[in-house]
Order: C-alpha cells, then structure tokens, then sequence
C-alpha cells in the first residue's frame, strides 16, 4: 500500500527525513513511533502530497505522492496533528460536506452520520457549532469526517490525544474492524502500551533514520516489548 525508498527532507540546513525506506503492505495495522521532532509527522505530510520530498520517492496505492497528490488524497483518509474544522458549520453539516466531497451514495450518507456521531457520542451536539465544541469533540468530529467514504488508507497523526477513554476504546475498536476489511492504516503515537496491543507492524524512526521496521510479533520477540525496543533504538 505505502512504498518509501530513499525519502528525504530538508529545511534549509536541517534535515528532518534522512533517506528513510519503508514497505507497508496493505491491510496493515502499522505503528510510526518516535521521540518529538524524529520526523514522524514530516513523513505524513509527505505521504500526503502536502509537503515535496527534497529528494527520493513515494508511492501510495501505486501512485506517486508528488506526481499526483490529488489522487492520492481521494484513497486516504487523514488526521492531521492540528486539527481543522469549520467553525460556522455543524457538526452534522460538517460530515455532510466530507461525504459530498467524496461522493458517499446518498441514500447512504444519512445512515453513515448518524452511525458515526453515536459511535463517538456526538448525536446530541451534532446540532451545534464546531466553533463552540471543545478540543476532544473537535476531535471526534475529525476522526468520523476521515472515515465517512471507508478510504483504502487512514494516516493519522496522533489520533487518540484527546479522546476521552470511551471514545478512545470505540475509535480502536473501529480501525480493527476497517482492517479486517482490509483498510490499511498507519498512525503515529507516544503511547506505547496502546501502539503494543493494536498494530500489525511498527516502525521506529529518531533524528529522520528509520531505526526499525518490523511485525510486532518480532519486535517484541528481539526487545520484549514495544517500549523496550522504543527506548533501546532511540536513546
């Protein structure tokens, strides 16, 4: 699903990715993990066709980020780190756009709103503006809005802050099925216990190097655990 060789950034003198590679098949469950400023959220911008490598390739679904992002943002669904929503729409009017703009079927898109403001527990307040929601039900908004068209890809940068423990429980409850089904996600994360019973693969990248890229299962059979390789690889 996501193919990575030799991706690079640069800020003027500062390197941010240094010629990371990276194979994620499709339908996994992958794990980005690293301490702030690794490169984590530089990465997903890129894969997202948001920033332009300085140098090496991408590919999403086989198509390449930088030759045709637009493309490529019609496959994914993704959460940012900042979270945007528009303050003078509701929340049921904020999903209604998304699901325009991706062309839900409309005799579907009513059943999928409503289905997806129970599961965060946002019926009640879907009614109101998103400019007097607080960060958490901003939060829950982005998350239903990136998920309305069931893309083939979520990338997600630090989806659980903020969430309230129910609604974290829901969410995670919610990837695992999309990957049943055969949804590729990759997301970024610090907390580690969660990244450990949730993904498939994980990666570990510090200072812009990839450290490791691996199954779950064999990270934790070299390291112990998630945590253990975290700190082991990164310190």
């Amino acid at each position: 699903m996501i193919k990575i060789k030799n991706l690079t950034r640069s800020f003027n003198s500062h390197v941010a990715v240094d010629s990371i590679s990276l194979d994620i098949p499709k339908g996994a469950m992958y794990g980005f993990l690293g301490p702030n400023g690794a490169g984590k959220t530089t990465t997903l911008r890129m894969l997202m066709g948001l920033l332009n490598p300085t140098s090496g390739s991408a590919t999403v679904d086989g198509i390449d980020v930088t030759a045709d992002p637009v493309a490529v943002r019609a496959r994914v669904g993704y959460l940012p780190d900042e979270i945007f929503l528009y303050d003078y729409l509701t929340g049921y009017q904020f999903l209604e756009f998304l699901a325009d703009v991706h062309n839900v079927p409309a005799e579907e898109k009513s059943a999928r709103i409503g289905s997806l403001l129970e599961l965060f527990g946002m019926t009640g307040v879907a009614g109101d503006y998103t400019a007097n929601y607080s960060f958490g039900m901003k939060k829950k908004i982005a998350l239903a809005g990136i998920v309305i068209h069931s893309p083939p890809l979520l990338i997600l940068d630090e989806p659980f802050n903020g969430l309230d423990p129910q609604a974290s429980r829901d969410f995670r409850v919610l990837l695992e099925q999309m990957v049943k089904s055969g949804t590729t996600v990759i997301f970024s994360s610090h907390v580690l216990e969660v990244v450990e019973k949730l993904v498939t693969h994980a990666g570990i990248i510090s200072k812009g190097k990839i450290c490791v890229s691996a199954t779950i299962d064999s990270l934790i059979a070299s390291y112990g655990s998630l945590e253990k390789a975290f700190f082991t690889l990164t310190t």
